[in-house]
């Protein structure tokens, strides 16, 4: 094997090692084995631990992460049965050490590598879950979360709107920002092999030497994993998979290989013989990425009750932003909304830095109606990051459709304009949002700052359909019924499908006196609009919805 109990982390640390070392590695190969990239690390520190709970008693299989400064550097480790872990061939650098298992977790410790050979042991403690003030459904439902949450899915049924929205805008907006929320990535970037941007001089030789390589010795596992490896980490998913093949029927045992051709399946899209694989690697080894990436396969499949238990599971084994993120998202997309938000609460106590756990965890709070929390969590997520526009994306769509004006949102659309000047949707919901903070106050100069902010969107984009209908909507306010023609005209341009811009053209034209051309409108409107409804109608049944037990129904079966 090409690793021994290594995870994800230690495995991306070693090929970024073996990329300094292709030449050599490749003259060694026929001496390399089983052993692969192992032979490749360069001597380093050792950096050795253990891990006991605040009785003295070693803590077993406790999840143990390393941190480096740059994401290349970063490694997982599992403890024995004495507690103990080892770090082998650390880089010199400054570190910091986590650990947990199950609901015990332990401070972060700083560690600073600057000599090769033993470094000092490391001690850490583990604890029960850190006090905090209890909310009354906290102290009433008593809610532990991955090891014992308070609320088990039960079956799937049927998408219905029950504890939805008041409108069916509303209702979209929420649908639409689902899709998007579990979608966002997280704000840490992930590198190209080896660290080097795809199209570079020194990536092409690269890719030349593993594939040079390949071509020597066509069917053994060093040169054709490196080769999918290669791939993997420069995002070349359709491209590892034939490497990674042949590397597989070379050693079908080999760990690493197979996780990274189950990845490049599921990326490609091969999701059930992603999946096969998969559990053929749970069955040799447990671990909390392998939990996960079932659940994906899983809700590709469309097995949503198995993916749901797969995240919790995930994030029970290692309570991760990632695992807690997907578990979430997943409960989110089934219409649990009020589950996906404690998870999401969970999240961002453990990761109050992450911009994505506060961006979904508004768009369950808009999801559940309550829109002045769902504008308050936006709004923080902005100002932990203010260079993502989705904080800003999701703010403005909520603000539009919300009854009443959203507290900060207008603030932070402001700086949304300011730092993105060329974004035609900066400033489209920027205008929107002053707009709706004017009310039913006549304020020239607002409201010229507001059709001010709609040019400048159509100008940056003539495809902002949106922001030709509300400059059409001003023109009409105005009673000027040729140019809110004009206008409309331009949004139905922009986006055929439309349905309201052909709803108020159709009343511009019977305003202005063209019967005929009002009623083709006003028809084009109701086909358009039937369409829709349809099309709404075959999404919600695609998206089953779980059905949730309360906390004294998952008390009764735990009794029984």
């Amino acid at each position: 094997m090409l690793t021994q109990e290594s995870p994800r982390q230690s495995r991306v640390l070693r090929f970024a090692e073996f990329a300094f070392v292709w030449p050599a590695v490749f003259l060694m190969a026929p001496a390399l084995g089983a052993q692969g990239s192992e032979a490749t690390r360069q001597a380093g520190t050792t950096l050795r631990g253990t891990v006991h709970d605040s009785a003295g008693r070693a803590v077993a299989d406790a999840h143990v992460v390393l941190r480096g400064d740059r994401p290349l550097l970063s490694r997982e480790e599992t403890t024995d049965v004495l507690g103990h872990f080892v770090f082998k061939d650390v880089a010199t650098g400054t570190y910091s050490l986590t650990a947990n298992q199950g609901s015990l977790r332990g401070q972060t410790v700083a560690v600073t590598v600057s000599t090769s050979g033993e470094q000092p042991l490391v001690d850490m403690v583990l604890s029960g879950p850190q006090s905090q003030t209890p909310t009354a459904r906290d102290v009433s439902q008593g809610m532990q979360f991955a090891d014992n949450p308070d609320f088990a899915i039960s079956a799937l049924t049927d998408w219905t709107a029950a504890g939805g929205h008041g409108s069916d805008a509303s209702l979209r907006t929420s649908e639409a920002l689902t899709q998007q929320a579990v979608t966002l990535k997280s704000s840490s970037t992930k590198p190209t092999a080896a660290g080097l941007p795809s199209g570079t001089p020194n990536h092409e030789e690269s890719e030349s030497i593993l594939r040079a390589a390949v071509a020597k010795d066509p069917r053994g596992l060093v040169a054709n994993y490196s080769l999918g490896r290669f791939y993997i980490e420069a995002g070349r998913y359709e491209d590892a998979i034939q490497p990674l093949k042949v590397a597989y029927e070379a050693d079908p045992s080999n760990f690493d290989n197979e996780y990274d051709l189950a990845e490049a399946l599921k990326m490609t899209g091969h999701a059930a013989e992603a999946r096969d694989h998969v559990r053929g690697l749970l069955a040799r080894r447990e671990t909390a990425d392998l939990r996960r990436m079932k659940g994906e396969l899983d809700e590709k499949l469309g097995d949503p009750m198995s993916a749901v238990h797969e995240f919790q599971q995930a994030a029970s084994m290692n309570p991760s932003e990632d695992n807690y993120f997907a578990w979430g998202s997943e409960l989110l997309i089934h219409r649990a909304v009020w589950q996906a938000k404690e998870v999401f609460d969970e999240g961002t106590r453990l990761f109050p830095q992450s911009t994505r756990m506060l961006t979904a965890r508004g768009a369950a709070l808009f999801a559940g109606a309550l829109y002045d929390e769902a504008a308050l969590d936006l709004c923080k997520a902005s100002d932990l990051n203010p260079e993502i526009a989705e904080p800003y994306l999701f703010m403005g769509k909520i603000e539009i459709v919300a009854p009443n004006p959203l507290p900060c949102v207008v603030e932070k659309l402001a700086r949304f304009e300011k730092l993105q000047p060329n974004n035609a949707l900066a400033s489209y919901y920027y205008a929107m949002a002053l707009w709706k903070q004017q009310g039913q106050v006549d304020d020239s100069q607002v409201m010229g700052r507001v059709e001010g902010l709609l040019t400048r969107a159509v100008i940056i984009d003539p495809k902002c359909a949106q922001a030709y209908l509300e400059l059409g909507n001003l023109s009409a306010g105005r009673k000027q019924w040729e140019q809110a023609i004009g206008r409309y005209l331009s949004a139905i341009q922009a986006d055929p499908k439309l349905n309201e811009a052909h709803y108020r053209l159709g009343v511009a034209y019977q305003r202005s006196g063209d019967q005929a051309k009002a009623k083709e409108q006003f028809q084009l409107h109701d086909t358009i609009a039937r369409e829709e409804a349809a099309e709404v109608q075959r999404q919600r049944k695609e998206v089953k919805q779980f059905t949730v037990v309360n906390p004294d129904q998952v008390g009764k079966q735990r009794a029984q």
